[in-house]
């Protein structure tokens, strides 16, 4: 089958699991790019965690003030440095962190969007805001990767908004059941990605 045609199947594609669509700009810079379609299906599993991870936020810690819409992007763009680095779709790597910055901002996506792509894999930066936090815990929870330093500091702005008196524990179930409902999907996630290829 040809790119294109995988490219389209990964972005649209229904699954046994549903998935949301990516942002429309992103399918359609995916598509200019004739991204691998392991990108594409990547970006669209880590985006509908991100949606899950907000959709919590909204329920359960209204007071926490983000950019939802920015989160939104940030995880579906996270990894597009991969177009230019596709090594690192099938091995590790961070070259694809600079490059997608860069890659963004030549497509004429602000500096505020582009920096999920340089940020998603250092949420341990003093300055990472909520917002790069989020899209970083959607990119490790998708495949059942649970990182304990990451989702302290999560838990930090959770506890800051909660209401008076609240302790920390009690904040620290509320999201550790969420990211372990969200862990249990893992399976089903990976199948999806593994459906598309790298390579074409």
């Amino acid at each position: 089958m040809p790119r294109l045609d995988l490219l389209a199947r990964a972005l649209d594609a229904p699954a046994d699991l549903p998935l949301r669509p990516l942002p429309e700009a992103v399918g359609a810079l995916l598509g200019e790019l004739a991204a691998p379609p392991r990108l594409a299906a990547h970006l669209r599993l880590v985006h509908d965690v991100a949606y899950e991870l907000i959709q919590w936020l909204a329920e359960f810690q209204p007071a926490l003030v983000f950019d939802r819409e920015a989160v939104l992007f940030g995880a579906a763009t996270h990894d597009i440095g991969k177009v230019v680095h596709t090594a690192e779709l099938e091995g590790p790597g961070s070259a694809h962190e600079p490059a997608g910055r860069e890659l963004l901002l030549a497509h004429g996506f602000t500096p505020g969007e582009a920096r999920f792509a340089a940020t998603h894999g250092s949420w341990g930066e003093p300055a990472a805001s909520v917002e790069e936090l989020l899209v970083s815990a959607a990119d490790k929870v998708w495949k059942g990767k649970r990182v304990t330093d990451l989702e302290d500091l999560l838990l930090d702005h959770l506890v800051r908004v909660s209401a008076p008196g609240t302790e920390r524990w009690e904040a620290y179930l509320g999201l550790d059941e969420l990211l372990a409902r969200l862990a249990e999907g893992a399976d089903a996630r990976l199948a999806f990605q593994a459906a598309y290829p790298v390579h074409v």
